[in-house]
């Protein structure tokens, strides 16, 4: 097994690798005292059958990442993961830039109707008939050295991920779904995904309340959070936690007495400094002029009676997802079939591109009676219906 502790390696492999057309790619982070997520291994292999794949790591006294996000940036080269979103957003975080082009199995199973958010595990026991040793999977992967059990662990997640890929790129493209992953792929490399906005942390928390006087505090006081943990390099929870963040934003405690009757602080909170902070955030939220604060989301009144319709639209979403093997979750959501059943034109994914053709073109045809569903040797079936001239 090959570790990559010296830039000058990291180079020489990174050059190695860019001369494929894909490379398999995963990553060892933690997270459970950070904002921002400690990348603590990257595991690299081509697809040849006799690589055993390189563990890169990038907690190695002096080791430059550059020739990876040079790699990772390659469009000739398809970076290959499984359920990518967290590794990429770590190559965001230390780059500022998304890897691209980019293939994820999780997404690709979807499509190819091994059922929702599919977990490697599973992809390798029944894609590439090999069993992975899970006793890792829980390791510290910022303690040094690394054993010899952690690298081998860690390096089954990018050499049994070649058998996958390959295996899923020779079924898209038999049955003419590649179009369809990439349509996903183009939304999971969307930079706009992987940028958090501290002014736009407020959105995250279930707030109990649709005064806008409660919602500019919450706004002001979840961006003050968002900027301190990031600051800080903290989960926001050990910031603030979100129930003591919405009662302070209830009660908009305007000292440090009030702010220190609040639930969930300690005694005198209201006269530390990041009391200080909460206090003065609050009174700047408060002094904007109220046509500034934000205004609760207008509710959208759906049609009465269309309970019915809906129930019938899961039904048909079911059955047409099982005849063509795709995950129900990645064709439309509940939501997406409340809308449809409100409107034909509403603005939902299940009525553009791949998923009209699959499902949304259906879902309306049964909505204006021009099919119907029917149990047929207790399986559902649909059936058409004649139309009046």
């Amino acid at each position: 097994m090959e570790t990559i502790t010296k830039t000058e390696e990291l180079r020489v492999l990174c050059e190695k690798l860019r001369q494929y057309d894909y490379v398999t790619v995963d990553t060892e982070f933690m997270r459970d005292s950070t904002y921002w997520p400690q990348l603590c291994l990257v595991q690299l292999c081509s697809p040849d059958a006799a690589d055993t794949g390189a563990a890169v790591d990038p907690l190695a006294e002096g080791i430059d990442l550059t020739p990876l996000f040079e790699l990772m940036q390659d469009e000739s080269v398809i970076k290959v993961f499984h359920a990518a979103r967290q590794d990429i957003e770590i190559f965001v975080h230390l780059n500022g830039k998304v890897p691209h082009p980019v293939f994820d199995t999780q997404v690709a199973a979807m499509v190819l109707g091994f059922g929702d958010q599919v977990g490697y595990e599973t992809l390798v026991n029944k894609v590439a008939r090999k069993n992975i040793d899970k006793s890792m999977r829980f390791t510290d992967w910022s303690r040094r050295p690394l054993s010899t059990k952690q690298l081998s662990y860690a390096l089954s997640d990018v050499t049994h991920l070649r058998t996958i890929y390959e295996d899923f790129h020779e079924r898209l493209a038999a049955n003419d779904r590649a179009p369809w992953l990439f349509e996903e792929m183009e939304r999971l490399t969307d930079p706009g995904i992987y940028t958090v906005d501290p002014a736009e942390a407020w959105l995250r928390l279930k707030t109990r309340s649709n005064s806008p006087k409660f919602l500019a505090v919450a706004k002001a006081l979840g961006e003050w959070r968002e900027t301190e943990a990031q600051r800080k390099n903290l989960p926001r929870n050990r910031i603030l936690r979100d129930d003591t963040l919405l009662d302070i934003a209830a009660r908009q405690p305007q000292n440090d007495k009030d702010l220190d009757k609040t639930r969930g602080v300690g005694r005198n909170f209201g006269a530390s400094k990041q009391g200080m902070a909460i206090i003065e955030a609050i009174q700047n939220a408060l002094a904007q002029p109220q046509e500034t604060w934000p205004q609760p989301k207008a509710r959208t009144e759906l049609p009465a009676g269309i309970g019915p319709t809906v129930e019938l639209l899961k039904v048909l979403l079911k059955l047409c997802s099982e005849e063509k093997g795709v995950a129900q979750r990645l064709v439309a959501s509940s939501d997406d079939l409340q809308n449809i059943a409100a409107d034909d034109n509403a603005d939902v994914a299940a009525l553009h591109g791949w998923r009209r053709e699959l499902f949304g073109q259906y879902a309306l045809r049964l909505k204006h009676g021009q099919i119907a569903l029917k149990l047929e040797k207790g399986e559902v079936a649909l059936v058409e219906l004649e139309q009046n001239s």
